[in-house]
Formats: C-alpha cells, sequence, structure tokens
C-alpha cells in the first residue's frame, strides 16, 4: 500500500515538474517568439506578409513566391505559460554585424572570410572589404524560422551576388577636364577616368546606397533586415597596384597643370577686360566735355545770328590775354 502511494506520489511530482513548472518561460528584452502547436505555427487569421509594407519592394513573380503568412509574436516579458504539445521558438531580434565576405556554408572561403572578390567591366580581379549590419524583422518570423533552411547563408549569397552585379557594370559619370574644342589634344588624358578601379573608388557611398535599396527586400524573402553595408575598400591585385598607382600620379600631375594653365589663363582674361573697361572710362571722360561744348554751342547758334560768332572773338581774345607771344599767318 505505501509503494502505490509512493508512486502515485512520485508521478504527480513528476508531472508537475515535467509538465507544469517546465512549461513556465520568458522572453529576455533582445528577443521576441513564437509558439507552434503541434508544429503549427500561431498565426494572425488569414493575414500574409503581403499584407504589410515590408513586401512592397518584391515585384509581382517575388510576391507570388515569397508570401508567408503572419504569425502571433510574443513579446519580451513573462512569465508565459506553455502545454507540452506547444513549443517555443525565441530569435534574437539584435543588431549585428558581419564581414561582408563572410561565407556561412565555407567559412574559411573568400581568404577566411576577410575578403570578397569581384570583377570589374574592364576585367580587373579586385578585391572588396566592408561590412554588414542586420537584424531579424519581428514581422517576418515566420519565414526566419521556416522559409529557408539558413536564412543568413541566402541573404549572403543574394548581397554577394547584388554587390558583384554592381561591380561589373559601374560607370561613373564621366566629367570633361578640358574645353570641348581641346578635347582631341587630351583624349589619352581624360580616359584615365574610365579606370574602373578608380571609378569605384570615388564612389563608394553611391555603391552602398545602392546596395541598401536593393536589398531592402531581404526582410520580405528572408525576414532579416539589412540595416546598412559598409564597403571600405576596393583593391586590385598586387601585380597591377604599382601601375595603376603610376597612371594616376601621372594622371593627377598632368591635371594639376592643366588646373593651373585655365587658372593662368583665366587671370589674364580678367586683367584684359578690366584694362578694356579702365581705357573705355578714360576715352569716355576725354569726349564728355566736347560733347557738352557741342551742345552748348549749337543752343547758342540757335540763339541768334550774331551770338555765336561774338562768343568766339570773346574767347579769342580771353586766349590772346593769356599768349605771351602771337604767330597771326598774313594773307597778301
Amino acid at each position: 500500500m505505501q509503494l502505490i502511494i509512493g508512486m502515485a506520489i512520485g508521478f504527480v511530482a513528476w508531472f508537475l515538474v515535467r509538465y507544469l513548472v517546465s512549461g513556465l518561460y520568458t522572453v529576455n528584452q533582445n528577443e521576441r517568439a513564437i509558439k507552434t502547436i503541434f508544429g503549427r505555427a500561431e498565426r494572425l487569421g488569414n493575414a500574409t506578409t503581403l499584407d504589410d509594407p515590408i513586401s512592397e519592394s518584391l515585384d509581382e513573380q517575388e510576391k507570388d513566391r515569397y508570401k508567408y503568412p503572419q504569425v502571433r509574436v510574443i513579446m519580451p516579458g513573462g512569465p508565459y505559460f506553455k502545454f507540452p504539445w506547444e513549443r517555443i521558438y525565441k530569435i534574437k531580434v539584435a543588431t549585428e554585424t558581419l564581414n561582408m565576405a563572410y561565407d556561412p556554408g565555407t567559412p574559411a572561403a573568400n581568404q577566411g572570410g576577410t575578403v570578397l572578390e569581384a570583377v570589374t567591366k574592364d576585367q580587373l580581379n579586385t578585391g572588396l572589404s566592408g561590412q554588414i549590419r542586420y537584424r531579424i524583422s519581428d514581422r517576418n518570423l515566420y519565414a526566419y524560422i521556416f522559409g529557408v533552411k539558413k536564412p543568413i547563408a541566402h541573404v549572403m549569397g543574394y548581397f554577394v551576388s547584388v554587390l558583384r552585379e554592381r561591380i561589373a557594370n559601374f560607370e561613373a559619370q564621366k566629367k570633361a577636364i578640358v574645353p570641348t574644342e581641346a578635347q582631341e589634344g587630351f583624349a589619352s588624358i581624360a580616359s584615365v577616368e574610365g579606370i574602373s578601379i578608380n571609378d569605384l573608388r570615388k564612389n563608394l557611398r553611391d555603391i552602398n546606397e545602392h546596395m541598401d535599396k536593393e536589398c531592402r527586400c531581404s526582410a520580405a524573402r528572408y525576414g532579416i533586415v539589412l540595416d546598412a553595408s559598409l564597403i571600405t575598400g576596393i583593391d586590385p591585385p598586387q601585380e597591377v597596384e604599382s601601375a595603376l598607382a603610376a597612371i594616376n600620379t601621372a594622371y593627377n600631375q598632368v591635371s594639376s597643370d592643366i588646373s593651373l594653365a585655365h587658372a593662368a589663363a583665366d587671370q589674364k582674361i580678367v586683367q584684359s577686360r578690366r584694362a578694356v573697361e579702365i581705357e573705355t572710362l578714360k576715352s569716355q571722360a576725354e569726349v564728355e566735355p566736347l560733347q557738352k561744348l557741342a551742345f552748348q554751342l549749337l543752343a547758342l547758334k540757335q540763339s541768334g545770328a550774331g551770338v555765336l560768332a561774338s562768343y568766339v572773338r570773346t574767347v579769342k581774345l580771353e586766349l590772346f590775354s593769356q599768349a605771351g607771344r602771337i604767330i597771326k599767318e598774313v594773307r597778301s
């Protein structure tokens, strides 16, 4: 009898520990959780990710492919309780940083996950270095947990493919360094702008912005949000580094000489314009009294027949009074 009572008490204690105490759980501040009942995630009616703004970046074909149900997300707090036939999946949603050359499937690839290789439009093999920041989207936990087997591997593969496509087709906007009429003489110099590695290095910000824009759909695809990508280095192979440095040095020197020549020419043009303005003002100053005198003489002539002759005679007398010697032509 005592054995039976002891077995009953032991069974009750085991049941309480196994199904009641162990059924309690909590969710930390940097975590989100979802619950499955008999293996099926607890859903929010018939709502899908297509009803959420995160799917706006998908095209029509992708919307049919990446259509996931919306599930009830358990927020931080607790303790919560679950029944034995229920299972809790906890996911950390804190932002994390990865080297963009990291390969989750083969960690030793890309020089140990440090340098990502890509080919430029002029067939130059370059090494890219940088980081990406990502976090798990609590608005699409179904895709992260059940949609794909290794979400981070899919996201990294998508990121690398978009980046390599951008590097292979990138062309910077051409800017002329000399006036149009002189471009033929400097065609070889201007062509240096077309070296892809130079264009890529000068436009890192545009490339990063392009990557952020193209990867906005990752939340709807894989349940991972790429917060930002930061490409910090684009380096050519060692065998062409010295040649490229020499080309850049020569280009910078020629560009400097051209800029100095333009500055000197602009300065001379400005000086010439000022000289013309000064001489013009001098001429106007000399002509102005003559014009006023002509207007006065015209007014005197219009005043009467003998007024102008009297004025001329008065002026002559004034001049004679100031002259020390007068030479007068005498006609025979």
